[in-house]
C-alpha cells in the first residue's frame, strides 16, 4: 500500500520537475476593476467511436460508443480572499452487437470548492467541500446458457461521497494548489435497499443510509503544458480515517491529457485510479482514450 502511494507521489514530482521550464505570465492576484475578481473557463467534449465488420476473418464485433464530458472552473480572487471551484461531469456508453444491454464506459459527477483567506504570500487558511457521485444506475453482469443478465448495484447518490474540512491551502498559482485538512468529515450516502451484511456495500451497515468518518485529507491540483499543444491535468486526493484503520489510505488520482489538433479537435486521454477498501479491496482503474470534438467557453 505504501509503495503505491509513493509511486503516485513520485509521478507528480517528476511532472513538477518538467514544469520548471514553463513560464507563468499571469498572476492570480493581478485583479483590477476592469477584469473583475471572477475567472471562468470550461470545455465540453464529445468522443465517438464506431466499428463495423463484415466477413472479417480476423474477428471483430460491431460496436458503437460515445462519451460526453464537461470540465468547468469558476474561481474568485480579490484582496486576501480566494475561492476556487471545479466541476467535472462525464457520461459514456458502449453497445456491442452480442450484448443485450448498452453498458456504461464512464459516469461521474465531481465538484470541488476551496475557500481561502491569505495567511502569507502563498499560504491560506482554508475550508473545502468535495462531492462525488454518478448519474445513472450501475449493474453487475452475469452470463449463462439463457443469455446475459444484470443486477442493479448502484444509482444516483448511491454511493455519494461528501467531504468537508478545514486546514491550510498552498497556492503557487492557478495551476498548482495543495490543500491539507487535518480535520475532515467524510460522509458516504447510499440507498439502504442495496446494503449488504458485514458492511460490504461501500462500508455502510446493512439497513443504513450513511457512513461517517473523521480523518485527514490531502488534495493536489496540478496542470502544466508539457510541450506545445499537450496539456496534463493532475487531480490527487488522499484520505485517512482516524476512527478506523488509519493506515488504509484512500486514494483517488485523475489524469486528463489533452493533445490539441486544432481549435475544435483534440486527442484526449482520461485515466483514473481509486483505492478505497470499503468499496473494493484493490485498485479500481478507468481509462478513456479517443479523438474528441471540443467547445471551449
Amino acid at each position: 500500500m505504501k509503495k503505491n502511494i509513493l509511486l503516485l507521489l513520485s509521478l507528480l514530482c517528476i511532472l513538477s520537475l518538467k514544469a520548471q521550464d514553463v513560464i507563468t505570465t499571469t498572476s492570480p492576484t493581478a485583479v483590477n476593476d476592469t477584469v473583475g475578481p471572477w475567472t471562468k473557463k470550461g470545455n465540453a467534449s464529445l468522443l465517438f467511436n464506431q466499428s463495423t465488420f463484415s466477413n472479417w476473418v480476423a474477428g471483430g464485433e460491431n460496436n458503437v460508443s460515445g462519451n460526453l464530458g464537461l470540465n468547468y472552473d469558476f474561481n474568485y480572487n480579490k484582496g486576501d480572499w480566494s475561492w476556487d471551484n471545479k466541476l467535472i461531469a462525464s457520461y459514456g456508453i458502449v453497445k456491442t452487437k452480442t450484448s443485450a444491454f448498452a453498458k456504461k464506459t464512464d459516469d461521474r459527477l465531481y465538484f470541488n470548492s476551496v475557500l481561502g483567506k491569505k495567511a502569507t504570500e502563498r499560504w491560506y487558511y482554508s475550508a473545502f467541500v468535495n462531492f462525488r457521485t454518478q448519474f445513472t444506475k450501475g449493474y453487475l453482469y452475469t452470463k449463462d446458457e439463457a443469455g446475459e443478465h444484470r443486477e442493479e448495484y448502484t444509482n444516483f447518490l448511491s454511493p455519494a461521497y461528501l467531504y468537508a474540512g478545514i486546514g491550510m491551502l498552498y497556492k503557487r498559482d492557478e495551476n498548482l494548489k495543495i490543500n491539507l485538512s487535518p480535520v475532515t468529515s467524510k460522509f458516504t450516502f447510499v440507498d439502504k435497499a442495496f446494503t449488504l451484511p458485514n458492511e460490504e456495500y461501500f462500508g455502510v451497515k446493512e439497513g443504513k443510509t450513511m457512513r461517517y468518518e473523521l480523518g485527514f485529507n490531502a488534495s493536489m491540483y496540478y496542470k502544466l503544458d508539457v510541450i506545445a499543444n499537450v496539456q496534463f491535468e493532475n487531480i490527487l486526493n488522499l484520505y485517512s480515517n482516524y476512527l478506523e484503520d488509519p493506515q488504509n489510505v484512500d486514494i483517488d488520482y485523475q489524469l486528463n491529457i489533452v493533445m490539441r489538433i486544432n481549435r475544435y479537435l483534440t486527442t484526449n486521454l482520461m485515466f483514473q485510479t481509486i483505492y478505497d477498501d470499503n468499496a473494493y479491496r484493490g485498485f479500481q482503474v478507468r481509462q478513456v482514450f479517443g479523438v474528441a470534438a471540443n467547445y471551449g467557453f
